[in-house]
């Protein structure tokens, strides 16, 4: 029997996760016990620690499943739009959607952060290696629609996600989606070549 075929993850570690990221998403990291996350996720203390080992371990899994959560999205946007210039507008109107529709509280690795201020530790680590992914992500994005300076493009978008984010929980997404999209197609205008 091969030892490389993916697992499905059990229903309880499914639920454990689904309320952790449900719960430290919209109340915070610390804020929320594991009590709390037991309890929404109807499953027993001892089930928590067999899967997680701890608290620490399941903010990881929260934050990893937030991570294939956007890595997917960027496939599908990917394999629905075959023209490189198209896949920059379709970014653009995937950040607007999430700023709208999905993250309307913030960017759960920049709140992360803010709860986890040791550049060193596992959740930092995490949060790092996601917005590396994001950046160099954008960055292929650039290159394939022939902007000039993609690694300045890339990390401009980024900038931009991040404040729209926090934007929009604070001003509210009418206020702030349009204001990234006309600010980002800003930023892709002045890279044309």
């Amino acid at each position: 029997m091969s030892t490389d075929t993916p697992k499905r993850p059990s229903p309880a570690r499914a639920r454990l996760i689904d309320a952790a990221t449900r719960l430290f998403y919209e109340e915070g990291i610390h804020a929320v016990g594991v009590d709390r996350v037991i309890a929404e996720a109807e499953v027993t203390r001892a089930t928590l620690y067999k899967q997680f080992g701890g608290k620490e371990n399941l903010v990881l899994a929260y934050l990893q499943n937030e991570d294939r959560m956007l890595r997917e999205m960027f496939a599908e946007a990917g394999a629905s739009v075959t023209e490189p210039e198209r896949l920059v507008d379709a970014v653009i109107a995937g950040i607007v959607a999430d700023i709208g529709q999905r993250h309307t509280r913030g960017c759960p690795f920049i709140n992360a952060a803010a709860e986890y201020p040791d550049a060193d530790g596992a959740v930092r680590q995490m949060i790092d290696e996601h917005r590396e992914w994001f950046r160099s992500t954008l960055e292929s994005v650039a290159v394939a629609a022939g902007l000039s300076r993609p690694a300045d493009v890339a990390a401009s978008l980024v900038l931009l996600r991040d404040a729209a984010l926090v934007g929009g929980y604070l001003d509210g997404d009418d206020r702030v989606s349009p204001a990234f999209a006309r600010t980002a197609r800003a930023v892709i205008d002045a890279h044309r070549a």
